[in-house]
């Protein structure tokens, strides 16, 4: 098993949501971090900015766009490990804009693999989403269910999934599919569900959702950032696509009730159709079979769904109100 302590590590989307939380981590373990984050005119570092000053303070920041391929080139260079974590990842923004999916999605994690190939790289851990399986077929979902995406959002994810498999079946490129399921906890955007219901409720005490029928299984931050580590110093993980989920799955509606409970506040909720995803678009049923994740290096996750809810929310009470126009989940 590989020792990370040490090791040149390169992480893209380093300024998002799990990014952040698996970038931290890596210092912590003592790995030596070259943070890639999507440049833009503001100089807004996105997520990695609220980090701990002990932290922020050892990464090698990086700015530049997946869509080029020589700013890529450089990100990689020198660098033992690559996780490949930078997307567009809003399902609603993929109805509007396909096009922008495919050349974040597909072309630049072309431009990784490319680039972690011609380099040499020990490991590339490819971000995955359980929105690839489309509506289960069968419960819990592993790895060999069906792929049946139903979002230009999750073709896109399709696509980079089946390039970089491919790079480890045509060229040995070290490849691993991570594949998480819905991930939460602090730091994440109100598009997504949980922290929108927590955030109207602190900010108006009226729920406004889409859809409360789906299910979906929920893994805190800090556990999903685990195992990608575990994941990227597992030999035997090595050309495999791999499940990160806790195999339990919750609605909207039972998730809408505990947050309730959780802020001490009771509402009725409200569905809007503007926040429904189109008829065969909806993702009914999502919910991780974790044994081969388990059987690889013995990860699962550790903090349970209603210790992480509390955690987001004493977090969120902390944040600046903000506005919520929808989610995405």
């Amino acid at each position: 098993m590989m020792n990370l302590s040490g090791k040149r590590v390169l992480v893209t989307g380093a300024g998002g949501f799990i990014g952040s939380h698996l970038t931290e981590l890596l210092v912590h373990e003592g790995a030596e971090v070259r943070a890639f984050c999507k440049y833009n005119g503001r100089g807004d570092l996105g997520k990695i900015s609220q980090l701990p000053e002990t932290v922020f303070r050892q990464l090698e920041i990086q700015s530049g766009d997946l869509q080029d391929p020589f700013v890529v080139d450089r990100a990689v260079e020198d660098r033992d490990i690559v996780f490949h974590l930078a997307a567009l990842i809003g399902i609603p923004y993929s109805y509007l804009a396909p096009a922008d999916y495919v050349a974040t999605n597909i072309t630049g994690t072309l431009n990784v693999l490319e680039a972690c190939r011609r380099h040499q790289v020990t490991r590339v851990l490819q971000t995955s989403t359980s929105e690839v399986y489309g509506s289960a077929v069968e419960i819990p979902m592993n790895e060999k269910h069906r792929l049946h995406p139903q979002s230009p959002y999750a073709a896109s994810k399709v696509a980079s999934d089946s390039l970089a498999l491919s790079y480890f079946r045509s060229f040995d490129t070290p490849v691993v599919v991570v594949r998480p399921f819905n991930t939460f906890g602090p730091r994440q955007s109100t598009r997504a569900v949980i922290p929108t219901i927590f955030r109207q409720l602190m900010d108006t005490g009226e729920l406004k959702l889409g859809s409360l029928t789906p299910r979906r299984d929920f893994t805190y931050v800090t556990d999903t950032a685990r195992g990608f580590i575990e994941l990227a110093q597992c030999d035997s993980a090595i050309g495999e696509t791999v499940n990160l989920g806790t195999g339990i799955s919750h609605s909207i509606e039972e998730i809408a009730g505990t947050c309730m409970k959780i802020a001490g506040k009771t509402s009725v909720i409200h569905c809007e159709n503007k926040r429904i995803r189109p008829d065969k678009s909806e993702v009914d049923h999502l919910q991780a079979d974790i044994s081969k994740v388990k059987q690889l290096c013995n990860w699962s996750a550790n903090i349970d769904f209603e210790t992480g809810l509390r955690l987001t929310f004493e977090d969120l009470k902390l944040a600046p109100p903000s506005l919520t126009s929808g989610y995405s989940i």
